[in-house]
């Protein structure tokens, strides 16, 4: 998605939709994909697979996502009959590869989790990172991933506890944790982003619940949870025997804290609703970034990182074959949670109807004598978004406004077939012929993806106009 602002700071964004045939990673993926499969399979027999089924897959729907000529959906205004065309997107899983689902999930997942999970609280990002020696065993052991990150909150919910006045034994945390397998520079770097409500809940008797505000949670009260999480998971090693016991000793008495790193500094208000959906798109980020990508020459790519390296450059040269390593092994297996709740906000709390956003009131009072039977909880419901709602959430621009005349665009037809495809493109205007060395493949990916968004299920849909939305559309 490309957004106009040359009309002047006064003028509205104009939405523009993208081409992501003319990206640097598209044509990369586009010519030397076939190639890059040729060197996987070399020195492989027959019946292996060097590069996983999932991961081929991800780059083949990348090179639909976003093409016209693989379909669309047209719009078009009934006050002066301006029409454009939408296309269809691979609809990725949120780590694969294609940047534009990528953010499209990164975004739905923070608008959901600030809409429909998290309470009106304060809330504070804590980030746990690992010695390399910890990180090859992490990488590779899901079970372990699990255990290392539940070892994390407890002790934070232990210190928080111990910093929340008033607050009992049996008092829970409240956290949505996100597992990074990746660092700015494309490498593989596992570590845990938590977001996690500043205090404690604890349950009452009469049926209610009660939360308890942290107060002093200072850099000594973050070193003291370091200190925690750092024995307590070289004891789990050492007693899995992936560590030995002389090794998890000396790792013990490192200085600087032994490569262990644990930060508690971000904290957001209570009221500041936009910065919490920010640390929550920032936790929820892909790991790539297709605007940090530049193409010196047709063999040499620069991804420019965010960080400063150990010479003071964190840039990282690639050809175009190394670029497509180091995104395939950053794609995670299928059925992997991209996040995880935990304490009140996991599935099975009890208590966790009484404080998500969306129920009858943040912090729930004791239940009446003679209570109806609830309805089902409301934020099991919309739990998807309109494509375009996103976009404006973001980018400050809603697509299905007319750029002409400021009416209400409406979706008038899905296109398919190709001989209607190029028709259509012809008469508008559109450029007909596919990209080159696209791959041909059965039926197009949308046709398996035929789930309409409910706007009436969209609380956002309230204040917009009466627009008609699908999710198969791209960005």
């Amino acid at each position: 998605m490309e957004v106009d602002l040359r009309a002047g700071a006064r003028a509205p964004a104009r939405y523009r939709p993208r081409r992501p045939s003319q990206s640097v990673l598209y044509r990369c993926v586009q010519q030397h994909l076939e190639t890059w499969l040729a060197h996987c399979r070399d020195g492989h027999d027959d019946d292996d697979r060097p590069v996983p089924e999932y991961v081929e897959r991800e780059f083949r729907r990348y090179l639909d996502c976003g093409i016209l000529a693989r379909g669309f959906a047209r719009a078009r205004c009934r006050q002066c009959g301006h029409d454009f065309l939408i296309a269809f997107s691979c609809k990725g899983r949120g780590r694969g590869v294609c940047p534009s689902c990528n953010a499209r999930r990164m975004v739905a997942t923070a608008a959901h989790l600030t809409d429909h999970v998290l309470p009106l609280l304060q809330v504070r990002q804590w980030v746990l990172a690992v010695p390399k020696r910890l990180r090859y065993f992490l990488q590779r052991n899901a079970d372990l991933q699990g255990a290392a990150l539940r070892l994390f909150l407890r002790a934070v919910e232990q210190h928080l506890r111990a910093h929340s006045p008033g607050s009992g034994p049996a008092a829970r945390l409240g956290a949505v944790a996100f597992i990074h397998r990746f660092g700015s520079t494309l490498n593989a770097h596992l570590h845990f982003h938590c977001v996690v409500i500043d205090g404690v809940f604890d349950a009452t008797t009469a049926g209610g619940v009660v939360f308890h505000t942290a107060a002093g949670l200072d850099a000594p009260a973050v070193a003291a949870v370091q200190a925690c999480v750092r024995r307590r998971l070289l004891r789990v090693f050492a007693r899995r025997g992936l560590l030995p016991g002389a090794a998890a000793q000396a790792m013990r008495q490192w200085q600087h804290g032994g490569g262990f790193s644990v930060d508690g500094s971000v904290r957001i208000e209570a009221a500041d609703r936009a910065g919490r959906e920010r640390l929550l798109r920032y936790c929820a980020r892909p790991p790539f970034a297709l605007d940090r990508l530049r193409e010196l020459d047709p063999e040499r790519l620069l991804y420019e990182s965010t960080k400063p390296g150990p010479g003071g450059n964190g840039s990282l040269l690639l050809t175009p074959l190394e670029l497509l390593d180091r995104l395939a092994a950053l794609v995670p297996p299928p059925r992997i949670h991209r996040h995880r709740y935990f304490g009140v906000l996991a599935p099975n709390s009890p208590l966790r109807t009484a404080v998500t956003a969306l129920a009858s009131t943040a912090i729930t009072p004791p239940p009446a004598p003679n209570p109806q039977p609830a309805a089902e909880p409301a934020y099991r419901r919309a739990a998807r978004y309109a494509w375009a709602l996103l976009l404006a959430r973001i980018y400050a621009v809603f697509p299905l406004v007319c750029p002409h005349c400021g009416g209400a665009m409406h979706l008038i037809a899905f296109i398919t077939d190709g001989p209607t495809v190029r028709d259509i493109r012809v008469h508008l205007g559109e450029p007909t012929a596919p990209p080159r060395s696209a791959p041909a493949r059965g039926p197009p990916l949308w046709e398996a993806t035929g789930d309409a968004h409910d706007p009436s299920a969209d609380p956002l849909l309230q204040s917009a106009p009466a627009f008609e939305f699908d999710q198969r559309l791209s960005w």
